[in-house]
C-alpha cells in the first residue's frame, strides 16, 4: 500500500485529519517522484539488456537448468518471466511500495514454479543476477532505491 493510501486509510479509520508527520511523509514521497520515474524509465528502456545479461550471468552460475538445455521454448519462457519481474520491480519503484511484487510477483508464483518442477533456488538465483545487472546500470542513489525491491522478491522466492 503506498504511503498516500496507507496514511489516508489510517486517518480515516481513526476519523481524523492527516497528521503533520503523515503529510510530511506524503510530501517526501512526492519529492522523490522524479527519481522513481527516472528509474522506471531506465528499467523499461534497458529491460532486454538486463534480461540478456542477467540470463548469461545466471547460466554461468547454474549451467545445468531447463532454460539452458538447448530447448528454445524453455529459454524463451525463462527470459519472458525475467522481463515480467523487471516490469514488476519498475511498478514497485513507481509506487514506492512492495504491493505490486507481493500481490503479483510472489503470491502464487511459488506454487506455479513448483508445479512446473522449476527449482525455486534457481529462480531466486536468477533474480539475484538480474539485480546485479540492474544495479550496474544505476547511480548509487538509484541503486539504493531499487535494491530492496529485488531483495524482497528474492526472499519471497527462496524455498
Amino acid at each position: 500500500m503506498s504511503i498516500i493510501t496507507q496514511s489516508i486509510a489510517n486517518a480515516d479509520r481513526e476519523a481524523r485529519y492527516l497528521s503533520r508527520g503523515e503529510l510530511d511523509a506524503i510530501r517526501y514521497f512526492f519529492d522523490g517522484g522524479q527519481q522513481r520515474l527516472r528509474i522506471a524509465s531506465i528499467l523499461s528502456t534497458n529491460v532486454d539488456s538486463i534480461v540478456e545479461k542477467g540470463s548469461q550471468r545466471f547460466w554461468q552460475s547454474c549451467p545445468v537448468t531447463p532454460s539452458n538445455s538447448g530447448n528454445s521454448t524453455f529459454r524463451s519462457s525463462c527470459m519472458r518471466d525475467q522481463g515480467w519481474y523487471v516490469r514488476l520491480i519498475s511498478y514497485a519503484v513507481v509506487v514506492g511500495d512492495i504491493d505490486p511484487l507481493r500481490d503479483t510477483g510472489v503470491k502464487g508464483v511459488r506454487d506455479m514454479y513448483e508445479s512446473l518442477e522449476i527449482p525455486l533456488r534457481n529462480v531466486a538465483e536468477c533474480m539475484r543476477c538480474l539485480k546485479e545487472v540492474t544495479l550496474d546500470l544505476l547511480t548509487v542513489e538509484d541503486a539504493a532505491e531499487v535494491a530492496p525491491y529485488f531483495d524482497y522478491l528474492i526472499q519471497g522466492l527462496m524455498p
